[in-house]
């Protein structure tokens, strides 16, 4: 019982060993993802034409990393972690756009 003990202090000393994000820093990007929502919203108001979609898939992702990396502290941990979350974006935004080109949601738009 006394390594599992061990084990646990251990793992709390090495992870107050990085440095996290300080009150100032959750504001700023709370503020960031509060000005790339409203972006988002504003393309319901105005035409941006064919490049509705990708807009709206730049700033989905964009959204996806800043929370990845500053609330869910993906910054502080090892790569591989990040790893899947970048395939899984990847792999969801890989099926998004075969299930337009499937249904032929392009064409409804004049390139």
């Amino acid at each position: 019982m006394t390594e599992t003990a061990t084990t646990v202090e251990a793992e709390v000393e090495r992870h107050d060993e990085h440095d996290h994000p300080s009150d100032r820093s959750y504001v700023g990007v709370a503020a960031v993802l509060g000005l790339i929502t409203a972006a988002e919203v504003l393309t319901y108001f105005f035409d941006v034409g064919p490049f509705l979609i990708p807009a709206l898939m730049v700033m989905m992702t964009a959204k996806f990393f800043i929370v990845a990396a500053y609330f869910m502290h993906l910054k502080q941990d090892i790569p591989l972690f990040s790893g899947f979350f970048v395939g899984g974006i990847a792999l969801a935004s890989i099926v998004y756009i075969t299930m337009l080109t499937t249904f032929e949601f392009w064409d409804s738009f004049d390139f």
